[in-house]
Formats: structure tokens, C-alpha cells, sequence
């Protein structure tokens, strides 16, 4: 019985404390008028102006997110938001880009990867470099030329690949090599204050064993390709110096033997130093000297002219028929063109060919008349 009743008393006692509990928490009216006043104070504010002189929040700056870029209002669309964000990062990539760009072209920059040439273990990167920059930067090419064993050591790079001519055994890696070198050779030999120094350094001579190679394998051709180029970049100038160096040299005849060998880039290129000597006067009359050296001439245009009719090429006929038409003003050679002229340039079998080029149409068509038998 005491153990009865001791239970009861305690549940009792439990009862009353949960009772006791209960009337301390607020009831459910009560909470809902605490939690509701706030909301009727809001709206009371809502209506509130901002005094004259400050903004309201919908005229307040736009916030930065977290990623950094401006959180945009709610109304805009998020294709909005997105093209705002990319448009964004596409101009800080720009400027970080620029701003790469221009340190790589500071004179700081340029100057250590012109003494890293000389620093065998780092010159194939120097290299590479300088050969992409060499556009950028106007006067590399002083630079490179009055800087201490720099063109030793580009003549280092070229005299190098010699072994590997005969028999070819040039491969791609050092053929790139050495044209990067030669790219080098050629911002040299265009740029007004070295190219007297280059021609008086007889540098265009170390580059005639490549011109005379004849494998058509890639490296050999990207050799020769390149090494045309310095040439070319020489007779671009129309520089009277140029033509009377190379006219002293075996150039020619390496030239004829590319536009007979060569792929068609190649011949392109040597018939336009072939069209640059002749356009000088001094060009043309060695040429039309003597019959063997005009007979020389003649003979490959008229054969890479008949290759043309099969295989057309608007830049190479181009430059084929300027030859010919400079070649007209000899009287001598005006003579034998009347005898030699290939069929293909009489008959019409380019004028389709032609009919967009108006330039090439009108040098072939004053050929023409240039060759036309003289009145009896």
C-alpha cells in the first residue's frame, strides 16, 4: 500500500509540474500577435519616402558577389546575367593577356633572350622565341646585329646542319631549328640600317647549300622555303645594292633549278627573286648578255608554263608572265621571244584562268602585242 500510494503522489506531483509548464508558455494567440507586430511595422515603413538628397535601395549601387562580379537585379533574366558575367571575364582575360604581351616585348625581355643565344644550353628556346617576336619588335634586327657573337652564333646554327645535307639526313627537329636562325637572318637582311652590313658580310652565301639540295622530303623543302625567303626578303626592297651582290653570285641558276624541283611555294618564291633581278636594269641586261644565260631563263618559264596548264596556279603564272613581259623590253630577247613563247600564253588557254585577274590579264596581253611580228 505505501508503495501505491507513494506512485500516486508522484504522478500527481508530475501532473502539476507539467500544469505549472504549461501556463508559463505563451499561448498560440499571444505568439501569433508577438510574431505579426514586426510585419504591420514593415508595412508602415514601406510606405516611408526617403528624404529629398538620399537614395532610395532601388537607386542604390549594385553589390559585388562573391565570384566578384556585380550581382545584377532580380528582374534580369539570368541568359542577361550570364552574357554580363562572360562578357566580363572575356575583357579581364584581354587585359591580362595585353598586359603578358607587353612584358614579353619589354626591351628587358627581348635583350635577356637575345644574350641567351649565346648560351648554347638555352638558344633553341632563344631561338623560337625571337622568331615569333621578330614582327613585334622593330628594331631586332640592330639589336641582333650589334650585340656581341650573336650572328657568329646564328652562322654556328646554320654551318651545323652542313653534314646533314649530303646524303639527307635532315630531320624535322633541326630543320625547325635552323629556320628559326634563318627567320632571324631574314629580319635582318629587310630591316634599312643592317642590310648594307648584311650584303658586306657576304652572309646570303652560307645559305646557297641549302638552296641547292633536292630532296623533297618536308624538312628539306621547309629548309629551302625559309632560305628563299631571307632572299627574298632582299630583292623586296628593289634596292640597286641587292641586285649587283646577288648578280655577282650563283643565285640564278639556283633559283632556275627550284622553279624546275621545287613544290609549288618554292617556285613561287624563286620566280619572284628571278622577276625582281630582271625588273632591275642591271638584272636584264646580264640576262640578255649572252644567249646561253637568256636560253637558260626562257626555257624554265616555258616549261613551268606548260606544267601550269595541268597544275594552275594563279600566283605562278603571275609572276611567269611578268618575267616574260620584262624579258620583251630587250630587243634581242623581244626577238627570240617571237620563236620560244610557250603555245599556252598564245592560244588563250588561261583566259578563263585569268578572266578575275585583271593585272596578269592586261601583262599578258601587252606580251601579245609586244611580240607581234614588225610591219614589213
Amino acid at each position: 500500500m505505501n508503495g501505491l500510494q507513494n506512485l500516486q503522489s508522484l504522478q500527481g506531483l508530475s501532473s502539476f509540474q507539467t500544469m505549472q509548464g504549461m501556463q508559463a508558455l505563451p499561448s498560440m494567440q499571444s505568439l501569433s500577435s508577438v510574431q505579426m507586430a514586426p510585419m504591420q511595422d514593415l508595412r508602415s515603413m514601406s510606405n516611408i519616402q526617403p528624404p529629398v538628397g538620399q537614395m532610395s535601395l532601388s537607386t542604390a549601387p549594385k553589390l559585388m558577389g562573391s565570384d566578384g562580379f556585380p550581382m545584377l537585379p532580380t528582374s534580369t533574366s539570368a541568359l542577361q546575367y550570364s552574357a554580363a558575367v562572360d562578357k566580363l571575364k572575356s575583357q579581364q582575360q584581354q587585359a591580362a593577356q595585353l598586359a603578358q604581351t607587353s612584358d614579353n616585348l619589354s626591351p628587358a625581355h627581348i635583350y635577356n633572350l637575345v644574350l641567351e643565344l649565346t648560351n648554347p644550353d638555352k638558344r633553341e628556346i632563344a631561338l623560337l622565341e625571337l622568331s615569333k617576336k621578330r614582327e613585334a619588335v622593330p628594331d631586332l634586327a640592330p639589336i641582333l646585329w650589334h650585340s656581341f657573337g650573336t650572328i657568329a652564333c646564328l652562322l654556328q646554327e646554320i654551318v651545323a646542319i652542313y653534314p646533314l645535307l649530303s646524303p639527307p639526313k635532315l630531320k624535322a627537329p633541326a630543320s625547325n631549328r635552323v629556320c628559326n636562325a634563318l627567320a632571324l637572318l631574314q629580319c635582318v637582311a629587310s630591316h634599312a640600317e643592317t642590310r648594307s652590313l648584311f650584303l658586306g658580310a657576304h652572309i646570303p652565301l652560307y645559305l646557297y647549300p641549302f638552296l641547292n639540295t633536292t630532296s623533297k622530303t618536308r624538312p628539306f623543302e621547309y629548309l629551302r622555303l625559309t632560305s628563299l625567303g631571307v632572299i627574298g626578303a632582299l630583292v623586296k626592297l628593289d634596292d640597286a645594292e641587292v641586285i649587283n651582290f646577288l648578280l655577282s653570285t650563283e643565285i640564278i641558276p639556283l633559283c632556275l633549278r627550284i622553279m624546275e624541283t621545287g613544290s609549288e611555294l618554292s617556285k613561287t618564291v624563286a620566280t619572284f627573286i628571278v622577276q625582281k633581278i630582271l625588273l632591275d636594269d642591271m638584272g636584264l641586261n646580264y640576262i640578255c648578255a649572252t644567249y646561253e644565260r637568256f636560253y637558260a631563263v626562257s626555257t624554265v618559264l616555258a616549261n613551268m608554263v606548260n606544267t601550269l596548264v595541268d597544275q594552275p596556279s594563279q600566283r605562278l603564272l603571275k609572276h611567269s608572265i611578268r618575267c616574260y613581259l620584262r624579258l620583251a623590253d630587250n630587243p634581242r630577247s623581244r626577238e627570240a621571244l617571237r620563236q620560244c613563247l610557250p603555245d599556252p600564253l598564245r592560244n588563250g588557254t588561261f583566259e578563263s584562268f585569268l578572266k578575275d585577274d585583271l593585272p596578269t590579264k592586261r601583262w599578258l596581253n601587252q606580251l601579245m602585242e609586244c611580240i607581234k611580228p614588225a610591219n614589213p
